[in-house]
């Protein structure tokens, strides 16, 4: 198993308190990895086997297993009041009314309880009403570069490191793709794409017009990095033959974003300080679900390294959205705690200076860098806004 320290060290942080740990993320993106990791600390550190309760309900045993009354009976003969317990349930939102037994296992028991899922909607509705400030989002995510060269055994001096880039920009970081051999990294992608959109979206949703769906979900791949309305994204679509309204891409849009497939970055305007209700910017969860779901076109290269951008701004636990100033657009507002970064990405620097101009308008002290994914040797900053090149701003610890 490919060792995850950063999203290990905030389950270890949390043991043993009060609150239910949630790790939340897309199908594929390693709950299930990071759940064995933490068992293996827990029984390293002096935790005994039996105190351990794990159940994966996507197991064949577990199959028969999809209510509340069903889940109850699981486990009365496992739980134990007469000891700590550690439970670690994986993809327990395929158990209909989970979260009132999870609620009442915390009321009733000693113990430290964990579960993942990969739908947002277990977040909200009787989750939020029974156990609210009672748990902790972990979100995770596929492999950033940094663990993508990690896993791959690459040094971060290498010579290796900017062609593995290339090869991570293809493939993204879904752990089981980037350890598989070259030939076989496209079936994955399309495996976990296919599961992704049949049953993360289209079943749970009972979705019946998937050509629709996989239409939408090939136009966001397309058009990265573009604001997005669905009254517009209706219109091409019907354009290309695909009948379909704007209630029913506002609804596919909230089903991406359930199933942690797309994430939606909201526009802001930064003199009125105010969210643009009806525009947004939808990015894709890996750059290799982005080629599968375009086909494998090439095109949209400063699209494609926004959306790499994006993702780690997520991963490094920033709050993203598109900034508005008049009619300029700022890429990205950064904001962690007090911190504020704006960031403008580029593939290359152009001829004139519209990526910093448009920082430069911005009046205030906060921390403005400019990335790109060409190199520039000889080019640290211009007008006093650094310039990086994105393989050292993903591999920048001090991030």
């Amino acid at each position: 198993m490919i060792k995850r320290p950063s999203y290990l060290k905030k389950l270890i942080q949390l043991k043993d308190t009060d609150v239910i740990k949630v790790i939340t993320g897309v199908r594929r993106s390693g709950k299930s990895v990071l759940l064995m990791l933490y068992r293996d600390y827990l029984l390293s550190n002096g935790i005994k086997s039996d105190q351990i309760i794990y159940l994966n309900f996507e197991q064949f045993e577990l199959l028969g297993v999809r209510n509340q009354n069903e889940l109850i009976e699981l486990l009365k003969p496992k739980l134990n009041k007469k000891q700590r317990l550690y439970l670690m349930f994986d993809e327990i939102q395929m158990v209909d009314g989970w979260q009132a037994v999870i609620n009442g296992i915390r009321a009733s028991y000693n113990c430290d309880i964990v579960i993942t899922g990969s739908n947002a909607q277990m977040l909200s509705g009787e989750l939020a009403t029974l156990l609210s400030g009672r748990y902790v989002e972990i979100p995770i995510y596929p492999f950033s570069f940094q663990e993508f060269l990690t896993a791959k055994e690459i040094d971060l001096q290498s010579r290796e490191v900017d062609q593995a880039f290339q090869e991570y920009e293809q493939f993204g970081g879904f752990p089981a793709v980037v350890l598989a051999n070259q030939e076989i990294k496209d079936t994955i992608l399309s495996g976990i794409f296919d599961t992704i959109i049949l049953n993360d979206v289209s079943m749970r949703a009972k979705v019946r017009d998937q050509e629709s769906l996989k239409a939408l979900v090939d136009f966001l791949s397309d058009n990265t990095g573009q604001l997005v309305k669905p009254a517009n994204v209706a219109n091409v679509l019907k354009s290309e033959g695909i009948k379909v309204s704007n209630h029913t891409i506002e609804n596919y849009l909230e089903l991406l974003e359930n199933a942690f497939l797309f994430y939606r970055a909201r526009q802001y305007d930064i003199r009125g300080k105010g969210y643009l209700r009806t525009t947004g910017k939808y990015y894709i969860v890996d750059p290799g679900l982005r080629r599968y779901a375009v086909s494998q076109r090439p095109g949209n290269y400063a699209g494609q390294l926004e959306n790499i951008v994006y993702v780690e701004l997520l991963r490094r636990g920033y709050k993203v959205d598109v900034g508005k100033l008049q009619s300029k657009e700022i890429d990205f507002i950064a904001r962690k705690h007090d911190e504020i970064i704006y960031i403008q990405v580029t593939y290359e620097i152009p001829e004139n200076t519209h990526e910093t101009d448009n920082l430069l308008n911005l009046r205030n002290n906060h921390q403005k860098i400019l990335i790109t994914q060409k190199y520039y040797p000889d080019i640290k900053e211009i007008d006093g806004i650094p310039v990086i090149n994105v393989v050292d701003w993903l591999l920048d610890e001090q991030e």
